[in-house]
């Protein structure tokens, strides 16, 4: 599959009468937004409001965040979800970067997160630094959780996908090609060069534990391959509530780190084979059926070495380390990625589960280290649930405003698939 992403770099987001993209500054048309959200009628009220990097801004309850973006042609955007089921990966998709879609409003679970915009706990979120379209959302009194949480999924798609309507016909300040052949192929093309594959971990375990491939809720799959263009092309969103740190939002699955680094350095050292997906599940059985497929597909690919990333932690542990081990048993070299939780001061066990196969492992930082948050000039959302969020505690909430928490609470500041600051040395 062949992708050529053209990208328009937006550094500055305004309010307009038509949403447009005018020297660098994104204009969204506030009015026409907000009507696109309310056609849902779970939704009973619905305001965008803007957040801009280093302004006096809190955003909380975060849902999910959403790059804006238009398939030129091969697909659809969002497909199986927003647009019609079509497979995508190829073609041409232009993305609006640097500006971000955050869906916010009154909370589904506990597990949502905070975004500050400037102070001393901006640097722990990618999305401080975004041009950032907040859609924030009233539900309908009553409304169950399950049905709140799809409606606040798609409110902020249609929100992205409406917006990147606007770059379709515009010329990409950049334009990056990136292409994976079918597989005897490519190893055709780079003989000597060891094959590499990423083992992609979907948090699916359960109710608002949901991730969707294709419109397809990932506990409904078995391990398959995938095209690493697919992913980086909107065939899978986020749709759960999973400890913020460390929550792969839609953002994020567009922006997944390894993909883009192993394909920087494909054809180089190393020969990016693809993608393995899976899920984490409840039930051992399914964590062994999981974990044995995946193994019989690096076999099957011949790969060399692998990387595994995992979303969410404690559970997922055992699938992440199953994985490992198995995937190891067939003489593949494996290294892990994740994030640590072993209590503020660090002296814990950083993971719920462990194997002996686990020798090489990069940590994304640790979740459990309290951070001071303090007050902000302006809230997008509200504050009413920070004491029960994950990283919250009774007392977090300040009458200044201000908030003591776990770094958890902050979108993406552990998220283990590399895309934050935090890292570990071991000794």
């Amino acid at each position: 599959m062949r992708l050529e992403l053209g990208k328009i770099f937006i550094k500055d987001v305004q309010f307009g009468q038509s949403t447009h993209v005018e020297k660098g500054t994104l204009y969204v048309a506030k009015e026409e937004l907000e009507k696109l959200v309310l056609e849902d009628d779970r939704i009973i009220g619905a305001q965008i409001e803007l957040a801009r990097p280093g302004e006096s801004v809190r955003i909380t309850p975060v849902k999910d965040c959403i790059e804006p973006r238009v398939k030129v042609s091969g697909g659809e955007m969002f497909p199986g979800v927003v647009g019609k089921i079509d497979k995508v990966g190829s073609g041409r998709t232009h993305a609006l970067e640097g500006a971000c879609v955050v869906t916010v409003g009154k909370i589904v679970g506990f597990q949502e997160g905070l975004i500050d915009m400037s102070g001393p706990t901006a640097c722990y979120t990618p999305f401080s630094e975004t041009q950032n379209i907040c859609v924030v959302i009233q539900p309908a009194e009553g409304l169950e959780t399950h049905e709140y949480e799809e409606a606040g999924r798609l409110a902020g798609l249609k929100v992205a996908a409406k917006i990147g309507e606007c770059a379709r016909e515009l010329e990409p300040d950049e334009l990056v090609v990136y292409e994976t052949l079918p597989f005897a192929k490519q190893v055709e093309t780079y003989p000597n060069l060891p094959k590499v594959g990423y083992i992609h971990m979907l948090q699916s375990q359960g109710l608002l534990h949901d991730t969707f491939y294709y419109g397809t809720d990932a506990k409904q799959l078995l391990p398959t391959f995938m095209y690493p263009t697919e992913i980086m092309d909107g065939a899978i969103i986020s749709g759960n509530c999973v400890a913020p740190c460390d929550k792969v939002t839609t953002y994020h699955h567009l922006h997944n780190p390894v993909i883009e680094d192993l394909y920087k350095r494909h054809g180089k050292d190393l020969n990016f084979i693809g993608v393995i997906l899976t899920n984490e599940n409840v039930y051992l059985a399914d964590k062994v059926r999981s974990s044995d497929m995946v193994a019989k597909l690096v076999e099957l690919f011949g790969l060399d070495g692998v990387l595994i990333s995992e979303e969410g932690y404690g559970n997922p542990d055992a699938d992440l380390m199953m994985n490992c081990q198995k995937v190891s048993q067939t003489g593949t070299k494996v290294v892990l990625i994740t994030d640590e939780f072993p209590g503020a001061d660090g002296k814990s066990y950083s993971l719920a589960d462990g194997v002996p196969e686990a020798k090489h492992i990069v940590s994304c930082g640790n979740g459990n280290v309290i951070v001071h948050f303090p007050p902000m000039e302006k809230v997008i959302g509200m504050l009413d649930y920070v004491e029960m969020q994950i990283g919250g505690y009774d007392g977090s909430l300040k009458p200044d405003g201000s908030i003591d928490a776990e770094l958890q609470i902050i979108i993406a500041s552990t998220i283990a698939n590399g895309f934050n600051h935090l890292a570990a040395r071991g000794y």
